[in-house]
């Protein structure tokens, strides 16, 4: 996909300061972001009713995202215009690699899942993709092309996990996965990254914007896609 090989995206002005350049992205990104935030996945998953092969397969191929996610937050910390700027995206590295790389761990243990059996599994051609346009924003040189990704994965699921927590159930490897992407911190994350996007976007020549657009739309398509990969035997 090119910027501009999609039609019909919604107008962005840069004399319209009437609305959040995210909220641009997000409605560029229709009907796919309406539809990850209440997949199947989202509900199957917050009513404790997802067969366990389903979020064993979606564990192993996700935790497969680690090390390029950890390169975009490194690429992201430099790119950024100042240390106010890194300190938080530093945070949330030290938690990407901490608590949640734990969850992983633990959540293999008890899904019965080894590390060779993890080895042994081949990537699905979603994950490739996700794994892709990862490394493709970090080598981009692009700020906004780095958070443009960085935000598709950290409010979409905050926007579901967000909207489940209420149904939290008590298995720790489906409770725990809502907790990670909910709270008053992931809350505050994702309000970084929208500011971030949200106070530079505006400013991008038209080829800037257009190519963080299609990084912010290719990344909600992957996000949908994988959850439904999760049901493919």
């Amino acid at each position: 996909m090119t910027p501009n090989s999609i039609p019909d995206f919604p107008d962005w002005s840069r004399d319209n300061s009437g609305g959040r350049f995210t909220d641009w992205l997000r409605d560029c990104a229709e009907p796919d972001w309406e539809q990850t935030v209440y997949h199947r996945f989202t509900e199957d998953l917050a009513n404790g009713t997802i067969e366990p092969a389903v979020m064993t397969r979606y564990l192993v191929q996700d935790y497969t995202f680690l090390d390029a996610f950890v390169v975009l937050l490194g690429a992201a910390v430099a790119a950024a215009p100042s240390l106010e700027d890194r300190i938080p995206t530093c945070q949330f590295l030290a938690l990407a690699t901490g608590d949640e790389n734990t969850y992983f761990q633990r959540s293999f243990e008890a899904l019965g899942v080894s590390e060779a059996d993890r080895a042994a599994t081949p990537l699905e051609p979603v994950t490739v993709g996700f794994q892709n346009i990862m490394r493709e924003a970090a080598a981009s040189g692009g700020y906004a092309n780095m958070i443009a990704v960085l935000t598709v994965a950290e409010w979409s699921y905050f926007s579901w996990a967000d909207r489940v927590k209420h149904r939290r159930p008590n298995v720790f490897w489906l409770g725990e996965w809502i907790d990670l992407h909910s709270g008053d911190d992931f809350e505050a994350w994702v309000g970084f990254l929208r500011a971030q996007l949200d106070h530079d976007g505006p400013a991008l020549a038209d080829d800037e914007r257009a190519a963080c657009r299609d990084f912010f739309v290719r990344a909600v398509g992957l996000e949908k896609a994988f959850f439904e990969m999760a049901y493919e035997a």
